[in-house]
């Protein structure tokens, strides 16, 4: 149970990794009614089937349903600390960061749920610039959230706290 006292749903995510640059592949979620991730930067990855074994069946099964890539257990090559939401409004939900390396990128191919994918190098999540403490207001509060910008978007919540454990990782 979260500190709310709900159960919580257990979800994971694939973080991937591509050379030429040391990229990871983040998408843009497709903006959807009652999704409270709608159009926002994330990781391919969602909710545990019960079917499943356990969590890294999950991520390979979200990244192929989502951005069409075919992961296997040998590209994966760790996990991250479980994250869950800072943010009251949110589900109560818990999320494994599952780290693939693959050798060459392929071709990704988006399904509905992902409006946008793209290959973020290391470098330019590294550049001091990136970094910016986002404002936002959450149930009538202003609350300010560390991020990363992009070309056209931020990176901000889960996904920038998935990213920053990443990078501390590549830093040791």
């Amino acid at each position: 149970m979260d500190e709310r006292g709900d159960p919580l749903v257990w979800a994971a995510v694939a973080v991937i990794l591509a050379p030429d640059p040391d990229s990871v592949l983040l998408i843009r979620r497709a903006e959807r009614a009652g999704d409270p991730w709608s159009g926002h930067m994330a990781l391919p990855g969602g909710r545990q089937d019960p079917a499943e074994a356990d969590l890294a069946t999950t991520a390979i099964r979200e990244a192929a349903e989502e951005v069409g890539l075919s992961l296997r257990s040998e590209h994966l090559i760790g996990s991250l600390d479980d994250v869950v939401p800072r943010t009251p409004s949110l589900p109560p939900i818990a999320v494994r960061p599952y780290v693939f390396l693959l050798e060459r990128r392929t071709e990704l191919f988006l399904n509905p749920e992902v409006a946008a994918a793209q290959w973020v190098p290391f470098d330019h999540l590294l550049h001091p610039d990136t970094s910016l403490s986002l404002q936002l207001e959450i149930r009538g509060e202003c609350r300010e959230f560390p991020a990363y910008r992009l070309d056209d978007s931020v990176v901000w919540g889960l996904t920038e706290r998935i990213l920053t454990s990443l990078l501390q990782h590549f830093r040791q």
